[in-house]
């Protein structure tokens, strides 16, 4: 019998729960032998109970360099869903004893700085492929290879993708958000200046100013929504062979209404995680906004009502009221001692945005693409729409675990020739994995085009 493939998956959180049944489907078939490491195994034993034959679950502590070793000296292909700050040690480690990675995480300089040596040890880090980054990569780039095959000349790329809540779970959130992924992240999303491309004009948009600009965008059979600019759009023109493009923008989608609401969130300083503030836990949320706005409110004074002034804001304007729900202008107390504003406001949306068992939640991506053939102009969108099941089947755990899942496959199966950093912009990387998105599991994307006036 041939030897089987032994697969480490390092870290076993929310995100992972498709990825696992995708591992363990493909198991047996594949002659895969499977080890899920995770801090506490103990949850898995109800999912690997009738999958022994091919597949554990170990304990495994991140800080223990030792067990690193030991396990991924042990294995064949490492896939981890650790944290992305952990993903330069795993993968020096994987270098060392000449083992594959494959990651849902950015290729962040740290990483790119181990691609000789790993195509020295003939190991392939493929990273970037979840879904953002992911299926972004893989569904831009079969769209401009598509275009270009045409005789195509791009002139705009836009795409936006979010993380939301299905239609039918909005009912008890005024913000049509709740948490699909991490909540540091987003209480923390965008503090930097963002960057695009505009008509072959650099825009620049400062963090204080980034809520404040969010654009409308609409998909199909799903409304509206609204769109702001991630940092770095102008990263992506080389990755998508892109240099020459006048437009480029990559984006995050909220609902109507969450960016302004969260704009003022910002403006009240209650994202800054730079300063611990040496509070008390039982310090009121009025105390803490009040303590951030130009002037003390006098006792006579509604925190709210100054809040809003200070704002410029109309006390029952949609921003206010949705600040209100949120309970910062009430007498709870902020729960935590000597925090940041930033880990304040986490503990409390923990509270108030936490998935419920009936929820389900929705990831939406869309690109827009402007191009000239012939001298005539198209516009040509591609838009994906995913819901969760629940609040543990999520949609972003299939649009992050599968095309994982998928490479990996292919990856074990030898079918990934190229050593080194990858991302998955090549045809004969995302050309398997789109397919068997679509017709083994409905993930797909719907497109459109519209024939322009003639090129100038």
């Amino acid at each position: 019998m041939t030897h089987p493939t032994r697969l480490l998956l390092l870290g076993a959180g929310r995100s992972a729960s498709t990825l696992i049944s995708y591992l363990l489907r493909h198991a047996p078939q594949e002659n895969w032998q499977l080890t899920i490491a995770d801090l506490d195994p103990a949850p898995l034993a109800p999912v690997l109970a009738a999958h022994a034959a091919y597949a554990r679950a170990v304990p495994f502590s991140t800080d223990d360099a030792a067990r690193l070793d030991e396990l991924v000296k042990a294995h064949d292909v490492v896939i981890s869903m650790l944290p992305a700050f952990l993903h330069p040690v795993v993968a020096r480690v994987c270098v060392r004893h000449r083992r594959h990675l494959a990651t849902a995480s950015y290729a962040t300089p740290e990483l790119r700085a181990l691609d000789a040596e790993a195509r020295a040890a003939g190991v392939t880090l493929l990273m970037e492929c979840g879904l953002d980054p992911g299926l972004d990569h893989m569904s831009a780039m079969q769209m401009i290879d598509s275009i270009r095959a045409r005789g195509g000349r791009l002139t705009s790329f836009k795409s936006h993708c979010g993380g939301l809540l299905a239609p039918d779970s909005e009912g008890d959130n005024p913000w049509r958000y709740k948490f699909t992924w991490n909540p540091r992240n987003v209480v923390l999303a965008g503090q930097s200046t963002a960057q695009y491309l505009e008509d072959g004009r650099l825009r620049l948009v400062p963090y204080h100013q980034l809520f404040a600009r969010a654009a409308s965008i609409s998909v199909p059979g799903y409304g509206d929504f609204e769109g702001y600019p991630n940092r770095d759009s102008l990263s992506y023109r080389p990755l998508y062979g892109l240099t020459d493009i006048p437009t480029m923008l990559r984006g995050t989608l909220r609902r109507p209404g969450y960016c302004a609401a969260w704009h003022a969130l910002v403006q009240l300083g209650l994202t800054d995680d730079s300063v611990r503030l040496g509070n008390a836990a039982s310090l009121p949320w009025s105390e803490l906004v009040a303590g951030c706005l130009r002037s003390l409110p006098t006792p006579q004074e509604a925190v709210a009502s100054q809040a809003a002034a200070y704002l410029q804001l109309a006390p029952n304007s949609p921003e206010m009221k949705l600040l209100t729900w949120l309970g910062i202008f009430s007498q709870e107390p902020v729960g935590i001692a000597n925090a940041t504003p930033a880990q304040l406001l986490e503990h409390l949306l923990l509270q108030k945005w936490a998935l419920q068992p009936q929820d389900r939640d929705m990831v939406v991506m869309q690109h827009e693409f402007e191009y000239e053939i012939a001298g005539l102009l198209y516009r040509n969108t591609a838009s994906l729409v995913v819901v969760g099941d629940d609040a543990t089947h999520t949609a972003m755990a299939k649009t992050v675990g599968l095309p994982l899942g998928m490479a990996v496959r292919r990856l074990a199966a030898g079918q990934i020739a190229s050593h080194g950093i990858m991302i998955p912009t090549k045809a004969e990387i995302y050309e398997p994995i789109l397919d068997e998105l679509a017709t083994e599991y409905g993930i797909r994307f719907v497109e459109g085009e519209e024939r322009g006036l003639m090129a100038e």
